[in-house]
């Protein structure tokens, strides 16, 4: 089952009840006018196992310990934002597999050659959905790309991951004067900014899931980075989140800001369609079988890590 993204960018009270998330206006909560009757009326409440993601993106938001401690336990990811509405922060559950400590070791003790091969899986696929990105927004084969995924070798020791890259987004956004891709860029790196961390939050709740450290990549190793195989895995997944950026862009324009719009279209990401071993599926869901068999890999079940394409 889909799990729900939830997003709360107004003041709220947020707490627990039989298993519900209870969720309350403050300025019903602090009327003297209004009778109980119409304040419990004006109560919503939704189901706990229901909730895959819940954003925060207010300073006036309360939420109780009970209902974070409901959620974590629900293998809920929760975000929080800073004063922009950038994700900030990312809460996961401690415990999100029954034999967690035997997949830690299996993970711990995988070999460099494993991780090595892992690794141009990896960046194979997501340079080929780059491609097919290319190919549907701009209405040209990027017959180069299909090359560049086919000649990647084990480590991608040549590096053409960055190659495709710099062809891929000077490409994708041509008519972007001036346009790179940086986290402090110019629009629409604003847009994709929002929508990798909500990526990735989907992401590294699937491998906790999984009962993986999310922490241990098979490339990135970034000793400040609390979420580096989050940021390997995800990396197939980001033509998804590309794909919809540009769209998003062709409608709003040059001056497209993250407003309530967009981040309800940007929130979206963990349901949109992929396809994945042959059939579609929930990005979400789609995430899942990609950290479950990324596991299977650890274990030495199976060679080859499930990811998606469009």
């Amino acid at each position: 089952m889909i799990k729900k993204t939830l997003y709360f960018g107004n003041p709220a009270y947020l707490s627990l009840r039989n298993a519900q998330l209870v969720i309350k206006l403050p300025e019903v909560e602090n009327s003297v006018s209004l009778p109980e009757a119409m304040k419990r009326q004006s109560e919503v409440t939704k189901p706990i196992e229901d909730l895959g993601v819940v954003v925060l993106d207010n300073k006036q938001i309360t939420i109780t310990s009970g209902a974070m401690e409901a959620l974590l336990e629900n293998n809920c990811a929760l975000i929080t934002c800073d004063s922009k509405s950038m994700p900030v922060g990312l809460m996961l559950p401690l415990y999100g597999n029954t034999t967690q400590n035997e997949r830690f070791r299996k993970q711990l003790d995988t070999s460099l050659p494993l991780k090595k091969q892992l690794w141009q899986q990896t960046i194979q696929a997501k340079i080929n959905n780059q491609a097919t990105v290319l190919s549907a927004c701009t209405r040209e084969e990027a017959k180069c790309m299909r090359i560049w995924a086919n000649d990647v070798r084990s480590g991608d020791p040549d590096n053409l991951e960055a190659r495709a890259a710099a062809y891929y987004w000077k490409t994708l956004f041509a008519d972007v004067d001036g346009f790179t891709r940086d986290r402090e860029g110019i629009p629409p790196n604003n847009l994709l900014n929002y929508g990798y961390a909500i990526l990735r939050a989907v992401v590294a709740r699937g491998l906790v899931t999984s009962g993986l450290l999310p922490t241990l990549g098979i490339h990135h190793h970034n000793r400040y980075n609390a979420y580096c195989l989050a940021d390997d895995v995800m990396e197939p997944y980001r033509p998804f989140v590309d794909k919809l950026v540009f769209e998003l862009y062709r409608q709003y324009g040059e001056a497209v800001s993250l407003t309530k719009e967009i981040k309800v279209s940007l929130l979206s990401i963990p349901t949109l369609e992929v396809r994945i071993g042959g059939k579609r599926s929930p990005l979400m869901v789609a995430v899942g079988q990609t950290t479950a068999s990324l596991y299977k890999c650890f274990s030495g079940e199976l060679r080859r890590i499930a990811y998606p394409e469009f």
